[in-house]
């Protein structure tokens, strides 16, 4: 991914508006517990099923530039065909029909630091109508001090909600 912490840091400090809420939970050397929250209005099963269709709502910044797919069943691939290549990003290890997404997947650099992260959807339907999206993101193992980075992981993070809620509602990711 294309520097994953640089781009953050770069969103971060611009003070770009979310329609998610974030926080970061912990972080400290070797672990980082990130959760974003939204309200999508639609329902859970609609939300579930653009999940799946990540190559529409990801960011195109954290990516490669390339294809990017995620099958909605364990053993799923979080995938991305580049020319000649691609990356496999993450593995579903959970899926739930518009219950539950659960990824294992250390994002971009984190795959090189040794570490292991669980990336997770959990829809419920919301108070008053639509669905509560809550996505976590934890992420523990060796990274050289890099996972205290924080805010910037954050960023990253709480913007693929912010587009997946712009997509599910709009047809398009911003």
């Amino acid at each position: 991914m294309r520097i994953l912490l640089a781009a953050a840091m770069a969103v971060t400090m611009s003070g770009a508006a979310s329609a998610a809420s974030a926080a970061v939970k912990s972080a400290a050397e070797g672990r980082l517990e990130l959760e974003s929250t939204a309200i999508v209005n639609a329902s859970p099963q609609k939300v579930y099923e653009a999940i799946g269709k990540i190559g529409s709502w990801w960011d195109p910044a954290h990516s490669y530039g390339g294809k990017m797919t995620l099958e909605l069943k364990p053993g799923g691939c979080f995938c991305e065909a580049t020319a000649g290549g691609g990356v496999k990003h993450g593995e579903v290890v959970m899926a739930m029909p518009g219950q539950f997404v659960r990824l294992s997947a250390p994002l971009g650099p984190m795959q090189d630091w040794g570490v292991s992260a669980a990336m997770t959807f959990a829809l419920t339907p919301a108070e008053g109508g639509g669905t509560r999206v809550v996505l976590s993101y934890k992420a523990s193992g060796f990274s050289a001090g890099q996972l205290q980075a924080a805010p910037g992981i954050d960023a990253v993070v709480g913007g693929q909600l912010t587009r997946l809620k712009a997509f599910v509602e709009t047809g398009k990711p911003t």
